[in-house]
C-alpha cells in the first residue's frame, strides 16, 4: 500500500469512527443536549427547542400557584412538562386569562394550550387537538347513604342545586328535577350538605377534586351520564407535526403509567381514560 493510499485509509477510519459515535449517540433514546436546545424545527415551534405552552395558572388544581404566589403546579402543568420532555424540549408556559387563551393562540403567542380545553365540534372546526388525556363524565352528587336517586330518572321531583349558565342546569331540568339556582360548586355542595337540596349535578373532576382535599365530606355519585367531556391539548391548524409527536408522547406516558399518577396525586383517580 503506498503512503497517499495507507493516509486515505486512516482517514476513512476515522471518519466512520466519529459517525458511529454520533449515531451511537443518536440511538440512546434521551436526546442530547444540543438536540433539546436547539430540536423541534420540524415542528414549527415559536421558539426552536422550546414548547410554549398558554394556561390560566389560576385554575386550581390544572394549573395553579402553591400558596397562591409559589411555583406554577398543576394537574395540566405536569403533563405539559412530561410532554415536552418526551419531545426533548424546552417548556415555557405563558398564563393567559380564559377569556383570551384562544385568541393567543390564534396570534402565534404560544404552541399549545394546556388548561382543560373540551373538545367540541365547534372547537374542531378551527383547532386541532391531541388525543384526550382527561375523560370526565357529568355526576349527580348526593349525601352518602341516600339511596332514593340512583340514577338521572331519580331526579324527577327532587331538588337539585345548580348555576343559571352551565350546562348541568338544562340537564337537571330535562330529568325533571326543581332547580335552585347557585352561583357555582361551593353553595350547591354546601346546600347539599345541609340537606337543602337532594342532589346537585357537576363534572367527575370537580366531584374528585373536591373530596380529595375535603377528605371528611360525606357525598358520594349516585350516578353518572354516557357521555364525557374529553380535554385536550390545543394547537392551531397548521400543527399537525407537533400533534403527531405529542400524540406519541402521550401514548408512551400512558404506557408508563405516568398520566394515571398524575390522575392519583391531583384527584385521587386517574382521569386519563
Amino acid at each position: 500500500m503506498t503512503p497517499a493510499r495507507r493516509a486515505r485509509t486512516l482517514l476513512g477510519l476515522a471518519a466512520a469512527s466519529a459517525a458511529l459515535v454520533a449515531l451511537a449517540a443518536c440511538s440512546s433514546g434521551a436526546p442530547a443536549a444540543s438536540d433539546s436546545a436547539e430540536g423541534g424545527d420540524e415542528y414549527g415551534l415559536l421558539t426552536a427547542g422550546t414548547l410554549t405552552v398558554a394556561t390560566e395558572g389560576t385554575y386550581r388544581p390544572f394549573s395553579f400557584h402553591e400558596d397562591g404566589s409559589g411555583d406554577l403546579v398543576g394537574y395540566d402543568v405536569e403533563l405539559a412538562e412530561a410532554v415536552a420532555e418526551k419531545l426533548g424540549l424546552e417548556v415555557e408556559f405563558q398564563e393567559t386569562q380564559w377569556d383570551a387563551i384562544f385568541a393567543g393562540l390564534d396570534a402565534g403567542r404560544f404552541d399549545v394550550i394546556a388548561n382543560q380545553v373540551s373538545i367540541n365540534p365547534e372547537r374542531e372546526e378551527q383547532y386541532l387537538f391531541s388525543e384526550p388525556y382527561t375523560v370526565s363524565p357529568g355526576v349527580i352528587v348526593v349525601n352518602e347513604g341516600d339511596s332514593s336517586i340512583s340514577s338521572f330518572d331519580d331526579l324527577a321531583g327532587k331538588t337539585t342545586a345548580q348555576s343559571l349558565t352551565s350546562n348541568w342546569y338544562q340537564l337537571a331540568q330535562e330529568s325533571g328535577a326543581n332547580v335552585e339556582a347557585v352561583e357555582g360548586w361551593a353553595q350547591a355542595v354546601s346546600l347539599l350538605q345541609q340537606g337543602r337540596v337532594d342532589a346537585t349535578i357537576n363534572d367527575k373532576l370537580t366531584f374528585l377534586d373536591y373530596v380529595n382535599t375535603t377528605p371528611d365530606a360525606a357525598i358520594e355519585v349516585a350516578a353518572e351520564t354516557d357521555d364525557p367531556s374529553l380535554s385536550a391539548l390545543t394547537f392551531t391548524k397548521d400543527k399537525q407535526a407537533l400533534v403527531d409527536a405529542v400524540n406519541g408522547a402521550l401514548a408512551e406516558l400512558r404506557e408508563e403509567g405516568v398520566l394515571a399518577e398524575l390522575g392519583e396525586k391531583y384527584f385521587g383517580a386517574d382521569v386519563s381514560e
